[in-house]
């Protein structure tokens, strides 16, 4: 049976879940998570993705407020010029102690062991929606309450985050549509455009002028 601890995500947080009030900080690099994007763009399984920030315990739960470093590579859509940058996002999200609470399911081995579950709860705790309004993602703790693991946070912020369109600036002039050159290495490039519309015009009025020359 696989341990809580275990994780190459999990963060003890045993110190701070006693009770409503305490902190713990974190700043620590994280394996990326499987399953975050593509070749086109995404941050590559096991890259290393840097936390920061802290988890604060409340009544039903920590909340964990930080923000994720991961390095994202990416192709720009503009020029297709290879990203390779660090990509920073803000994070805020709820570990209720009640496992039911959570929108990721818990581990069969930890199912229904969620310190503060049915019956933990009382009236004169901070009730939920106080949490709610912090986060709208919630995740399961370890059965004893023990461990966050960030596993499943990581993979959705960062899925959930993915650019659609990456630019390797915001003004790149992308390709030349007629030949491919890259405009923000030639930003004087262009072509000469003739108009040939009227060119078979200006044949037949030429045809003319010569046959009217020689019937002179």
């Amino acid at each position: 049976m696989t341990r809580p601890e275990d994780s190459q995500w999990a963060i003890p947080v045993s110190q701070v879940s006693s009770r409503p009030g305490l902190s713990k900080a974190i700043d620590q690099d994280f394996p990326a998570p499987s399953g975050v994007g593509d070749e086109v763009v995404g941050v590559r399984e096991g890259e290393p993705v840097r936390v920061r920030g802290s988890f604060d315990s409340i009544a039903d739960g920590l909340v964990f407020m930080g923000r994720f470093t991961a390095p994202m590579h990416a192709e720009c859509t503009r020029c297709l010029t290879p990203i390779n940058k660090d990509w920073e996002l803000d994070v805020t999200a709820f570990f209720p102690y009640d496992p039911a609470l959570a929108n990721v399911s818990m581990p069969e081995n930890d199912k229904g062991h969620g310190k503060g579950g049915k019956g933990g709860k009382n009236n004169n705790d901070v009730d939920l929606a106080d949490a709610e309004d912090e986060s709208e993602d919630a995740y399961p703790l370890s059965h004893d309450g023990g461990f966050a693991d960030i596993e499943a946070l990581l993979r959705d912020t960062l899925v959930e985050n993915l650019p659609l369109q990456p630019l390797c600036k915001p003004d790149c002039k992308g390709l030349c549509p007629q030949c491919g050159v890259n405009l923000n290495d030639n930003p004087g490039h262009h072509h000469d455009v003739v108009d040939n519309r009227f060119a078979s015009l200006a044949g037949l009025k030429a045809q003319l002028e010569k046959e009217e020359e020689a019937g002179k």
